[in-house]
């Protein structure tokens, strides 16, 4: 990056938040019924099977090339707390993100208490 001419953290935040900003997040419960607990830019959650979700985005993103970055709290026979990363896996696209659990407690996938998504670009 060239023509940074401060050095403080605010000027950085400045200069590199215009370019690279998180475009979406959100928290939201992914057992029963799935709920959003709190978000910026998403408007719903697709719940398309156990531990398969949808994050479909209020305002789309500019192109398909964002990253995005989720991660949630799975239940271990009656323990909380044990957290995962979840890779999202679909075609991209700009309205949406997909979600895919890859934890396993028996050779299966499970449906998570605590999921938290954000979106860059």
């Amino acid at each position: 990056m060239s023509g940074l001419v401060e050095y403080s953290a605010d000027a950085r935040s400045k200069t590199i938040g215009q370019n690279f900003r998180v475009r979406a997040w959100v928290n939201f419960n992914g057992t029963g019924t799935v709920a959003i607990r709190a978000s910026g830019n998403v408007s719903s959650i697709t719940d398309n099977t156990t531990a398969d979700y949808t994050v479909n985005f209020t305002t789309a993103m500019p192109d398909a090339n964002f990253a995005a970055h989720a991660s949630g709290v799975v239940q271990h026979g009656g323990n909380y707390g044990d957290t995962l990363t979840i890779p999202y896996n679909q075609t991209p696209n700009a309205n949406n993100v997909r979600l895919l659990s890859s934890v396993s407690t028996s050779g299966t996938t499970q449906d998570l208490l605590t999921i938290s998504v954000t979106v860059f670009r």
